[in-house]
């Protein structure tokens, strides 16, 4: 396995993971609004920098899960009912309105420790990143020596970052669209989760 593929691997994950609204980057869009791109830049980098430990996190547990077959094949089963779950709650927030952008005193809060802070409350991060690294592994396309691991929390930071950063820089136009923007993302990936749970019932039966 090829490292850069690994490195490409965390940027894809963590990028599309992240790309339709949520609090993250709902967050970075308002923060651009009412502070500016700068400081956008800060609070995305204080996300990205708690990925590090929710990687390592994710790595560990999944390392475990790995050596233990038994706790690996009931995990791929529970993990069909999961995308299927996914593809369901896609499909129904696609069917929902325009996403709300408030809550945050923007102008009162330091970027980078608001990046941290909302960073370290996203529970969802370490489950997303051992499903991510699961599924590579059952396909042979992850490794847990250090320079593996390494290039895939590389890509998983700067795709946190790239996302963010992109949230910021077209703040205007998300905010004006969001409602067509968050309808077709949650319609893709609605189809996508569905795909992935019959791609990995497929694989169960034969």
């Amino acid at each position: 396995m090829n490292i850069f593929s690994l490195f490409f691997f965390g940027f894809l994950f963590s990028f599309v993971g992240s790309i339709t609204p949520s609090m993250l980057n709902m967050t970075a869009l308002k923060i651009s609004l009412d502070i500016g791109r700068k400081a956008v830049n800060k609070y995305a980098l204080g996300v990205s920098l708690v990925v590090i430990p929710q990687v390592i996190i994710a790595v560990i547990l999944t390392k475990y899960i790995a050596e233990n077959p038994t706790i690996l094949q009931t995990l791929e089963k529970f993990g069909i009912v999961i995308f299927i779950f996914l593809s369901y709650y896609f499909y129904r927030e696609s069917k929902k309105g325009k996403m709300k952008v408030d809550g945050l005193k923007a102008k009162e809060a330091n970027p980078f420790l608001t990046g941290i802070t909302l960073s370290l409350l996203n529970m969802f991060s370490i489950p997303f990143f051992s499903g991510t690294i699961i599924t590579l592994d059952v396909f042979k396309l992850f490794y847990f020596d250090f320079i593996s691991v390494l290039f895939f929390t590389l890509g998983a930071i700067i795709g946190t970052f790239y996302i963010l950063y992109l949230y910021g820089k077209f703040a205007k136009i998300i905010q004006q669209k969001t409602g067509k923007l968050t309808k077709d993302i949650n319609i893709i990936l609605a189809i996508l989760t569905g795909l992935v749970a019959v791609f990995s019932l497929v694989k169960q039966l034969f």
